[in-house]
């Protein structure tokens, strides 16, 4: 089991200063909101979090399979409902590959081992949110 050590103080009128496991991070809202805009959203970093579980996922599969991956640019496209809570409506990933002679068949394996098997982030998120992804290949 391993434990992660998160401490995080106010600056400012609403941002948080965060040590996560010897990382600074600061998380703010906007100025609309009543803050200054010094960081992202928590909610935003949800996002970020799930790019970069499921990002390591993949590479670390795509290798194990010996792909000969170049690039990889993920995208998020996410909704906000308008109520209370402001929870995302959905959670729509796109993967988009480059590399040589990538088959996408191995690469729809790799992502969807991330999204149903290995990635924790997806697996608490999926709980509050449908998620969806494509895949894509680029030249």
């Amino acid at each position: 089991m391993r434990k992660t050590n998160f401490n995080a103080k106010l600056i400012g009128d609403m941002a948080f200063e965060m040590d996560i496991d010897g990382h600074k991070l600061i998380t703010d809202t906007t100025i609309e909101n009543g803050g200054n805009n010094l960081g992202p959203s928590p909610k935003a970093l949800l996002l970020a979090g799930l790019i970069g579980c499921s990002g390591i996922d993949i590479m670390w599969i795509t290798k194990k399979m010996r792909l000969e991956v170049e690039d990889v640019n993920v995208e998020i496209e996410a909704e906000t409902r308008d109520e209370d809570p402001k929870i995302y409506n959905y959670i729509h990933v796109i993967y988009k590959f480059k590399g040589k002679d990538l088959p996408m068949n191995k690469l729809e394996n790799a992502v969807k081992l991330s999204m149903e098997k290995y990635c924790g982030v997806v697996a608490m998120l999926e709980k509050a949110v449908p998620i969806t992804y494509d895949i894509k290949i680029e030249e």
